[in-house]
């Protein structure tokens, strides 16, 4: 197992670091420090080729444009706050509004477009890089100053454990996630309608026209967001406009990761599982992607180019009191944890 550490760029002259972690078994991921981002994940695949399946860019200087989350941190809160504004405590708090009339993924400078400190670590069953910020009280409009840490945990498993960690001086609302976009074929290598999906839920949150919650939970029964078994993306998403962008109410086991979803590309056999300790997951089709972004391969981005797994607590949830609590408080500490696992099948 190895970690390589070599210069990505500056950003306002703090230096940008891409850390490459590889395992024993012919796996490899690299983040930079910029925005916590995933910039390659190469996998192999039923005859053991490897290939990047993770969409991303091959220098900063793209990272730096406003592309869509990729491969990014996101918070203080993940996924969206309706007309950015919240009432903690009795007090209402003004968010940057970044989504139409509403927040989005922390605002307009959140965790994903900030340089987070940076350290290599290593254990006995694998080898990482721990990420660690301090978003500042008012930052995008939240209360309280917030020490987060990040810690990526690549293991011989062909497992990337994400294990989230938050502290606060003041009561506020916190939600983090990691935004990558998957294409189990290869990054550049076409669409993923042919991906076949098992999300571990019988609900999802409903929402309006805004992707705000309506705060009613629906099931998923006989409907196209009906993944309890094995379905390719492209079996119904037709019926939906744009695609898929649903926050799944998850089913957990207990305190430690569950099985939230399971991935197979027919072709190259990839299987990828996600284990996560989250209520939620918001499952998204790259339905934004326009063709404006070029990728590593050279190859332009189009719609559904790439598919997210956000596990995370539920959308709008401040301003949803029976949705499970976002809400942090002095002396209490946030904690999350998500594992990519990738396997083959055969």
């Amino acid at each position: 197992m190895n970690i390589t550490k070599t210069p990505f760029g500056q950003v306002d002259g703090k230096e940008v670091f891409q850390f490459t972690l590889e395992n024993n078994g012919n796996m490899k991921v690299s983040i930079i420090n910029y925005g916590g981002i995933i910039t390659s994940l190469l996998v192999p695949d039923q005859t053991g080729k490897i290939d990047d399946v993770v969409l991303g860019f091959n220098n900063l200087s793209d990272y730096l444009l406003d592309h869509p989350y990729l491969g990014a941190i996101v918070g203080r809160y993940g996924n969206r706050i309706a007309k950015g504004r919240f009432v903690l405590n009795g007090k209402e708090y003004c968010l940057a509004v970044n989504d139409g009339e509403n927040h989005l993924h922390g605002g307009i400078v959140g965790f994903h477009r900030v340089v987070w400190a940076a350290e290599e670590y290593s254990a006995q069953d694998g080898v990482g890089v721990e990420l660690s910020y301090l978003a500042k009280d008012g930052e995008e409009g939240y209360p309280g100053n917030l020490t987060t840490t990040v810690r990526y945990f690549l293991t011989d498993q062909n497992e990337i454990v994400i294990n989230y960690r938050a502290t606060t001086d003041q009561p506020t609302v916190v939600n983090l996630t990691q935004h990558s976009y998957f294409n189990l074929k290869g990054e550049g290598c076409g669409n993923i309608l042919a991906h076949e999906v098992m999300i571990n839920a019988d609900q999802y949150t409903a929402v309006d026209e805004g992707l705000i919650p309506t705060g009613e939970l629906k099931p998923v029964k006989a409907t196209p967001l009906d993944f309890t078994d094995f379905t390719p993306i492209g079996a119904r998403i037709k019926a939906l406009p744009g695609g898929y962008d649903h926050n799944y109410v998850l089913k957990p086991e207990n305190s430690k990761p569950s099985l939230a979803a399971q991935v197979r590309e027919p072709e190259s056999g990839r299987v990828m599982s996600v284990y996560t300790t989250e209520p939620g997951m918001q499952f998204y089709t790259g339905n934004n992607l326009d063709g404006t972004f070029t990728g590593k391969r050279g190859v332009n981005y189009d719609k559904h180019s790439g598919f997210c797994l956000e596990t995370q607590h539920f959308p709008d949830s401040p301003n949803h009191p029976e949705f499970p609590s976002t809400v942090l408080n002095p002396g209490e500490v946030y904690r999350q944890t998500t594992i990519y696992r990738f396997s083959t099948s055969r």
